[in-house]
């Protein structure tokens, strides 16, 4: 019998809207190389994904913020074109939170796991997380949950500048905003302000203490807990560079195993009755403690660090086990990197003794790869100019002039002596 049953295809739902998402590539090979039939429901129009050689089928996503009975006839009238059973693999916190949401709806049509006693969306929402660990007696930074403004400004003072300040629901966040999921704030009028933003977030500020990075600090873990509860295809890493710096997404990654990060999560999966992929996100502490940061349950970006001896990895534990297939057995891989080359290319040009994956360029799949030089590439040039100061504009023939003297405004026509606009009179 074949290891896995390419009759069953891999349908992957990702809704938020980011073109560099290269986690997504890397599920798309990973299943189509298995010989599974792969298809996308994500915004690609922009994106390397859709030069895969191994992607079967591209379909647009429900847009952000969509209600569960758009996402669920967005998935149904997907399921009809595919015609058959699929696994679903959730990409995103959104995607993770509505499969979970949704299970009865889409039970006919596709392949989940097993139901946990915690949803997807208890752990993924930031605010939970803290009761969750309390629960466990899993380690987690001191937080806070201010009712307002006023009391943001207090908790960030208790708590010691600079705090961390995270959106509970960050899958809510409206595109455009400017809010990002996680800041560090480092003055009480900075808390009192984004807390004022709340109503346009969609969901409730917390604040927390702020662990400093640093070597060896920070540390994931990947897997996937199968019907039976045992956690297989993953293993522990160490974040060695990230983007942004010291609070962004891993950029650079290595396999290392570490029993206690490992403990903390099996501890966590069997205390939650977890089942289905899940990213956990720990930081060491100055009392030695792993602290839990996060908790994904989806794919992590980086899963693809973990291809154990076997081929093994996180998106392939699922499609194995949603399909009845055993899991084989493979040795561990301890050193092998992973290496996001867009945002650390010199690391990617450097020996790797333990082995590699890059994110985009794969040799046998080279079209991402040259369609990411070609949109990075754009996008840091539209960054750029994006800094550079507007150019100044001369004034139109026959305008009043403004002249300073001694630091005040005066006009030297028929305005002469009245108050000038500064940001109008300045140059722009």
């Amino acid at each position: 019998m074949p290891l896995f049953d390419v009759r069953v295809p891999a349908v992957l739902l990702r809704i938020d809207r980011n073109p560099f998402h290269h986690g997504t590539l890397g599920a798309v090979r990973s299943l189509g190389r298995a010989g599974v039939e792969v298809h996308v429901v994500a915004d690609c129009a922009q994106s390397p994904v859709r030069a895969s050689r191994f992607l079967r089928g591209l379909h647009a996503p429900p847009p952000p913020g969509a209600s569960d009975a758009v996402i669920t006839e967005v998935l149904r009238k997907v399921a009809v074109r595919i015609a058959r059973p699929a696994v679903l693999v959730p990409m995103d916190d959104a995607g993770a939170v509505a499969a979970g949401r949704l299970r009865g709806e889409l039970a006919s049509s596709y392949l989940l796991p097993g139901p946990s006693r915690t949803s997807p969306e208890h752990v993924a929402d930031k605010a939970e997380l803290a009761s969750v660990c309390a629960a466990l007696d899993v380690p987690h930074p001191r937080t806070l949950l201010p009712d307002s403004p006023a009391e943001a400004a207090s908790a960030a003072w208790r708590l010691g500048l600079p705090v961390v300040a995270k959106w509970s629901r960050p899958w809510l966040l409206p595109p455009g905003s400017g809010l990002r999921s996680t800041a560090l704030v480092r003055s009480t009028r900075e808390a009192r302000e984004l807390h004022a933003r709340g109503t346009e977030a969609g969901s409730a500020l917390l604040l927390q203490e702020f662990l400093p990075p640093g070597e060896n600090r920070d540390w994931f873990f990947h897997g996937y807990a199968d019907r039976g509860g045992s956690v297989r295809g993953g293993g522990s890493g160490r974040k060695l560079r990230s983007w942004p710096r010291a609070a962004g997404l891993t950029a650079v990654g290595i396999w290392t195993p570490n029993p206690r990060v490992r403990a903390l999560a099996e501890h966590l999966t069997a205390g939650l009755g977890y089942r289905g992929v899940l990213d956990l996100d720990f930081r060491l502490g100055g009392t030695g403690d792993y602290h839990l940061l996060d908790f994904n349950p989806r794919p992590g970006a980086q899963f693809r660090l973990f291809a154990d001896g076997a081929g093994l990895d996180v998106v392939r534990a699922l499609h194995l086990d949603l399909t009845h297939r055993p899991l084989p057995e493979g040795r561990p891989r301890p050193g092998r990197e992973y290496v996001v080359e867009n945002y650390a290319p010199l690391t990617a040009l450097r020996p790797a003794p333990a082995g590699r994956e890059l994110a985009w360029h794969a040799a046998d799949d080279r079209a991402p790869g040259r369609a990411l030089r070609a949109l990075w590439s754009r996008h840091v040039a539209g960054r750029l100019l994006d800094r550079l100061p507007a150019p100044r504009q001369e004034p139109p023939a026959g305008a009043h002039r403004v002249v300073r003297q001694g630091g005040a405004p005066v006009g030297t026509g028929s305005d002469a002596g009245r108050p000038v606009d500064d940001e109008r009179a300045g140059s722009h």
